[in-house]
């Protein structure tokens, strides 16, 4: 019998753990459906996938799943079929319940740039190249401040300045795309870039774009929203900082210019130049060389 004490122990031991494992689980599940009961839960539709904004809405996009009702915001749908058809203004995620907040007015059936436009604005596209781009790393969902630089003011007739004129822009699109791709950072080559404005920076732009001699983007961070004012710049304030060595300011009114006293010059008045001349005289076979010494 003692041989075989130490299994029978063994086996108490995990017949214990057992039975403490199961009543923990079943106390534990008592308490989760007494606290869940009384909810009403309920089907409502959800994306079936990651959605962009601007995306016209079918039955592939769409599922439905159960949520408890009072953990729901306003606005859901208790049936796919209700939003079928719709335009999304914004980014959802995969299983995030479809809100009317979320949707365009029903009126509007066709997706892209025009149903993601907020109200009251308007969206105006400019020409851009690899420098002006930002070197394509602006995607759709940024925020960018534009430059424009100016070659006449006041009617000079060169008097380059730059200002910036907008600030904080929304980016509405990147040459067709109205999705932000996850091409983990790399730059996207576009002619065009569309911007959401008010009428009155619509109007700015367009006349930045047609009297500038060029515009400029500047990328934004998300997080940096302040509106920053400035004075603009021109060649005299750029180099500002350079200073060059100008002519001697000239002697102040009612002074007299100080005597510049010279050292005296050391040189002789008269200097004797001597010269030598080499002559050479050929006899026969024999040659001599004869050396003469000459004044000026």
């Amino acid at each position: 019998m003692r041989k075989y004490r130490s299994y029978i122990l063994l086996g108490i031991t995990l017949l214990v753990a057992l039975s403490t494992s199961i009543l923990a689980y079943a106390w534990m599940h008592g308490l989760a459906e007494g606290r869940d009961k009384g909810k009403e839960s309920l089907s409502i539709a959800v994306a079936a996938a990651d959605l962009p904004w601007g995306t016209p809405l079918t039955s592939a996009h769409l599922k439905e799943a159960v949520y408890f009702r009072e953990t729901l915001p306003a606005g859901y749908f208790v049936d796919a079929k209700q939003v079928e058809g719709r335009v999304l203004i914004s980014n959802i995620k995969a299983n995030e319940p479809i809100l009317d907040s979320k949707l365009a007015p029903s009126g509007i059936t066709t997706g892209g740039v025009a149903a993601v436009i907020s109200p009251n604005k308007r969206a105006m596209a400019v020409k851009v190249d690899k420098v002006k781009g930002v070197s394509g790393f602006i995607h759709p969902g940024n925020r960018v401040d534009v430059l424009v630089c100016m070659s006449r003011v006041n009617g000079n007739s060169y008097n380059p300045v730059t200002k910036t004129v907008l600030q904080n822009i929304l980016v509405l699109a990147v040459g067709t795309e109205t999705e932000s791709k996850d091409n983990k950072g790399k730059p996207s080559q576009v002619d065009v870039i569309t911007l959401e404005l008010t009428p009155e920076e619509g109007e700015v732009l367009a006349l930045a774009a047609a009297e500038g001699k060029q515009l400029q983007l500047a990328l934004r961070n998300f997080t940096d929203t302040e509106e920053v004012k400035t004075k603009g710049v021109n060649v005299p304030g750029m180099l500002s900082g350079y200073v060059s060595a100008g002519p001697a300011s000239p002697a102040a009114p009612g002074r007299k210019a100080a005597a510049v006293k010279r050292a005296p010059s050391s040189a002789p008045k008269y200097v004797q130049v001597v010269r030598s001349f080499k002559v050479e005289v050929i006899r026969g076979n024999t040659k001599n060389e004869i050396h003469f010494k000459g004044e000026e």
